[in-house]
């Protein structure tokens, strides 16, 4: 079995690229100009027909520009938080804690972006840590590394190194040495082959997964909308387009992981949206809107009216929405060891 093609940099070595997004200390980018009725690459998720969803790690050519923009992944960062599920930390650090032959914690953030998960988790975990981010994309890659944490919940150092590379060519080979493998918003935008081929890598390296914040098919609108029912089924025939596997992801990735002899633990992790986060939620409206259309056009003229109205209400402050998620923990044997 071959190791992970991909091409590892230290921090500080992937340069800012050049473009209308500025970086700031923080590592955090802002657009320059933006028109309010524009949606942010990424939210809904809205992808091109044809194309394939892009947190798949896939290196791709210069020409083609960020589809997950970081002001999109900066706009859901808080709400992402606050959502993720704490009850799978007892027992991811309990597993940790046991784990054979391990002098600090490695960790593989796959589809890293600007480094959210990495900012939550180190902070919550004790002792040494080095996290290895992997994205298709060096311009987030760049802001995760300059936006990662330092110090893990004892004081302990934390390091960070950098990836470029597919997602779908894991193999246990690539995992020598992970401690834990970590995602967020990945596995609803892959296949089932590529799922089973994440269980088969993590499994294979005896090292648990904490992927997080998978979609979960369900909405919660109040007040309540007549449309709101057939949207939501368009918007998740949309998230099902050329394989993926959507809201299906959860249950294809307890199958994978279980199979292949894990322990998977499962929590819901909803975003919670009301008046403090109405520049998300206005975001996630068009981009969910726009992707049930896309797969549904007939819905065009009613669900302009429903954008409008919708909007409206948001801004005024008299619109709640649940966007219901899903984390999952699968703890692998660890090589070596029992489980």
């Amino acid at each position: 079995m071959t190791s992970e093609t991909t091409t590892t940099a230290p921090v500080g070595a992937i340069p800012a690229q050049p473009g209308p997004t500025d970086v700031t200390d923080a590592g955090v980018g802002r657009e320059r100009e933006q028109t309010p009725s524009e949606v942010i690459p990424g939210a809904g998720p809205v992808v091109r027909p044809g194309e394939r969803a892009t947190v798949r790690l896939r290196e791709t050519g210069p020409e083609e520009p960020p589809r997950y923009a970081p002001e999109w992944l900066e706009l859901r960062e808080s709400a992402d938080a606050a959502a993720r599920a704490h009850d799978l930390l007892d027992p991811l650090r309990i597993r940790l804690a046991n784990m054979p032959g391990k002098a600090g914690t490695v960790v593989h953030d796959l589809g890293c972006g600007t480094g959210s998960m990495g900012r939550w988790l180190a902070p919550r975990l004790d002792g040494p840590q080095h996290w290895i981010l992997h994205d298709r994309d060096p311009y987030l890659l760049h802001f995760a590394a300059v936006a990662s944490p330092r110090a893990a919940a004892d004081g302990s150092r934390v390091t960070v190194e950098t990836r470029r590379g597919d997602v779908a060519r894991l193999t246990p080979d690539a995992l020598i040495g992970a401690s834990l493998v970590t995602a967020s918003a990945l596995l609803d935008v892959l296949t089932r082959e590529e799922v089973d081929i994440l269980a088969e890598a993590c499994t294979g390296a005896g090292c648990p997964a904490l992927l997080t914040l998978s979609v979960a098919g369900r909405v919660e609108l109040s007040p309540a909308h007549p449309l709101d029912a057939e949207l939501t089924e368009a918007f998740n025939a949309h998230q099902r387009r050329g394989g993926l596997l959507g809201p299906d992801s959860v249950t294809a990735a307890c199958e994978a992981f279980s199979d292949r002899g894990a322990t998977v633990k499962v929590h819901p992790s909803a975003w919670r949206l009301g008046p403090d986060e109405k520049a998300l939620t206005e975001q996630w409206l068009r981009g969910w809107v726009g992707a049930a259309v896309e797969e549904r056009p007939e819905l065009a003229e009613r669900a302009d009216a429903y954008l409008a109205e919708r909007l409206a209400a948001n801004a005024a402050g008299e619109l709640r929405v649940v966007v219901h998620h899903s984390d999952l923990l699968a703890l692998a044997r660890p090589t070596g060891g029992t489980s």
